[in-house]
């Protein structure tokens, strides 16, 4: 019974962390440790309920609602990685992820293995192979792009002189009002067909005093 509890502890941590792992990687609100964290304790949740119901079978516990506790009550910890950003919702993604492995825990602390292998790898692809596809579908070519520029006559007229050399189409510019030296840009853009945002960045980082703010998704 007791390699039991060790090998869905273990379980949990592993699968969690290959989520966190690519949320880490993309320098998210949440990554490896805290999905690793959400998942391990989300399986503890599910055998702390089955404990009670052999600890205590006179009062008849549930055990599901330990589970559905956990369900609810990962939205505050996804809450925190969202960020409003102007027009912009970022991290939502990343909150959707917390979500996902605090059921992949419970599904592994209530023994249901294989739901929460296949769950971690469709997850995987969701995260990973599915946001390169998105290059490729028309009305998935949205981006938003922000940047902090110097806050000088011309400056964007460069960046879009660089946008049309690269045939991405702009759909919407905002520019922070100030007297500073440095101000925010705000970009709608639409890429063409398998551009890849990172070319993108690349471009636009030699221009002189512009600097990419990275996105949270």
């Amino acid at each position: 019974m007791y390699w039991e509890i060790v090998v869905k502890l273990v379980l949990g941590m592993v699968f969690g962390g290959v989520i966190g792992l690519e949320r880490e990687i993309g320098n998210r609100p949440a990554g490896f440790r805290t999905h690793t964290l959400v998942c391990m304790g989300s399986a503890l949740v599910m055998m702390s309920a089955e404990f009670l119901m052999e600890a205590y079978p006179a009062f008849e516990p549930d055990p599901a609602r330990l589970g559905a506790q956990v369900i609810s009550g990962i939205g505050f910890l996804g809450a925190g990685t969202i960020l409003k950003d102007g027009s912009r919702v970022r991290g939502l993604t990343t909150a959707a992820s917390l979500w996902v492995v605090a059921c992949i825990g419970l599904a592994i602390g209530m023994g249901f293995y294989w739901g929460a292998l296949a769950a971690t790898l469709f997850s995987y692809i969701t995260l990973v192979l599915l946001k390169k596809f998105e290059g490729y579908v028309p009305g998935l070519r949205d981006k938003e792009l922000t940047l902090e520029i110097h806050n000088v006559p011309g400056q964007v007229a460069k960046i879009t002189n660089v946008l049309a050399v690269l045939n991405v189409r702009v759909r919407d510019i905002r520019v922070n009002p100030g007297d500073g030296e440095t101000t925010q840009a705000y970009f709608n853009l639409v890429f063409p067909p398998g551009m890849d945002k990172q070319t993108v960045y690349g471009e636009l980082s030699r221009l002189d005093g512009v600097q990419l703010i990275p996105e949270n998704d």
